[in-house]
């Protein structure tokens, strides 16, 4: 009978103990959803697209000319010497080199502001959810990307980007 009382308490005592940890709260956010449709997200991302059209529409002009070159150069090739066609080849080489080289510098800016801007966001959207989370006594936040299932009353996405909206209306691009 003693052995049976103090297996009660013990019990007792565990289930209360369980009750009161149990209280957490937790949320998720689409991330990626943030990121994308909030007004600085969308001004960085239309800024960058239109950055790599105009980029993709010059390199191909220059394409273009080098492609005719080059046709022109062979079509020379039996009316021209020996040692001009080289210097003309050499110097359609050096075009070329020079053209691919652009490229890759374009095409590496347009990441690398692409990545700035990403921190830039991020920096920004990390106090809002700090600052979130306290003000609703949150304890965890989880990316929806990482969720497998959640009720929809859980999803905070549309508070935060309200709020970084009126925080971050839009995203300077170096």
């Amino acid at each position: 009978m003693k052995y049976l009382v103090k297996i009660f308490v013990v019990t007792f005592f565990i289930l209360i103990s369980t009750y009161a940890f149990a209280e957490q709260k937790i949320v998720y956010i689409d991330m990626k959803y943030v990121l994308n449709n909030s007004k600085a997200g969308k001004g960085a991302q239309d800024y960058l697209t239109k950055s790599f059209k105009e980029n993709q529409k010059k390199f191909s002009n220059q394409q273009e000319e080098l492609k005719k070159e080059e046709a022109d150069l062979l079509g020379k090739k039996n009316v021209l010497s020996k040692e001009d066609y080289t210097k003309k080849a050499d110097s359609l080489r050096k075009k070329v080199i020079d053209y691919q080289s652009a490229r890759r510098a374009a095409v590496d800016k347009i990441a690398k502001q692409r990545k700035e801007a990403r921190e830039d966001l991020l920096n920004e959207v990390n106090p809002i959810l700090e600052s979130y989370s306290k003000e609703n006594n949150i304890t965890l936040i989880l990316d929806k990307k990482n969720l497998i299932m959640g009720d929809s009353d859980l999803d905070i996405t549309n508070t935060i980007i309200e709020k970084l909206n009126t925080k971050l209306p839009s995203l300077k691009i170096n």
